[in-house]
């Protein structure tokens, strides 16, 4: 199981996540921030760039904020480094 912080910004152009500057994760969602839309975009768009199921991803903390704490279960801690590294990279 891994924690992943980061914060979403809702109605973007397309659904991305970036590396920001400041060394934080930002998703961009093309969902609005109502009746939860974003964050079913934010969880179906993670569960895809992680390779796990949907129901594999939690919403822990951050349900009406930007900043958000997602818990990928079948995901060790390195195993999310690497990926973000790769993703950081490509």
């Amino acid at each position: 199981m891994a924690i992943l912080h980061l914060k979403a910004r809702p109605n973007s152009r397309r659904t991305q996540l970036e590396h920001t500057s400041d060394g934080s994760w930002l998703v961009r969602l093309q969902a609005p921030a109502q009746d939860g839309k974003a964050n079913a975009c934010l969880l179906a768009y993670l569960a895809e760039v992680f390779a796990v199921s949907k129901s594999s991803i939690t919403l822990l903390s951050g349900h009406t904020a930007p900043f958000k704490k997602v818990e990928l279960v079948g995901v060790t801690e390195q195993e999310l480094q690497a990926l973000l590294q790769q993703h950081r990279a490509g």
